[in-house]
């Protein structure tokens, strides 16, 4: 289990599984291992019926900076991009509690696409949502080229996943992406994860899934995206994309 994740259930908060990520001075970027931690803990609440909600926050000032770009360039340079990260994609797409999510700040590549997968996203309003695929010679993930589009319509979709566009608070909030922007928005979605956990808890499974439908077309877009994000990962121009980011820092 990686100590950059945070899991806890806490008194205040009865019913709700908090899972925070915890790197801050790496501005919450996920590696592999993260990657596994938030995989098992959303299977082991799926699984507990003591868990009616999970909650997903990050730190004050950043929700996550995105993938690690150390294991994107280990990658790029002919290592192996391992299960970690689709695992996960697939436990969050097919996780049965409902999920809230709490954004203070950035939020960058899977930091946004995950919100996709949430069913109530709070956000502050200095937030900023971007997915900077193209720009690193990659491709949209978490079903977000599926998702994205229906839910904002094409022309939104292709400025957030293809153009790189940044969304505030308030333009991810027009798109649909998320629910709300507070001031408090950690608060808040603590204050919303509670009350879902309070509500009958089959009549909640029963209606979310009726709003979600079918998830075998969500899995599928997931590996057939993780199809080409792996064959992107490893091209020339990734790992160009790659290293120039790596000297700027």
């Amino acid at each position: 289990m990686s100590d950059h994740v945070l899991i806890e259930r806490p008194q205040s908060a009865p019913g709700v599984q908090v899972i925070r990520l915890n790197r801050p001075e790496k501005k919450n970027a996920i590696t592999r291992a993260m990657y596994q931690t938030l995989t098992e803990a959303m299977r082991s609440a799926d699984v507990d019926p003591a868990v009616r909600a999970t909650l997903l926050l990050g730190s004050e000032g950043c929700f996550s900076a995105g993938n690690d770009m150390a294991d994107f360039l280990t990658v790029a340079m002919g290592g192996s991009m391992g299960r970690e990260v689709v695992d996960f994609l697939h436990a969050l797409a097919a996780h049965n509690k409902p999920i809230v999510s709490g954004v203070d700040g950035l939020a960058i590549g899977i930091g946004t696409t995950i919100h996709l997968h949430c069913d109530m996203t709070i956000a502050s309003p200095r937030s900023l949502f971007r997915t900077p695929f193209v720009d690193l010679a990659l491709v949209p993930e978490a079903a977000s080229s599926l998702i994205a589009p229906r839910l904002m319509g094409h022309q939104r979709a292709f400025a957030l996943l293809v153009a790189g566009e940044g969304f505030t608070a308030e333009e991810a909030r027009a798109a649909g992406l998320i629910w709300k922007v507070a001031d408090a928005a950690e608060t808040e979605a603590f204050q919303v994860a509670t009350r879902l956990a309070a509500k009958p808890p089959e009549a909640l499974r029963a209606a979310r899934n009726l709003m979600r439908g079918d998830r075998e077309e969500v899995a599928g877009r997931i590996d057939e995206e993780a199809h080409h994000f792996s064959v992107r990962l490893r091209s020339a121009e990734a790992r160009a994309a790659f290293e120039a980011f790596m000297a700027r820092k």
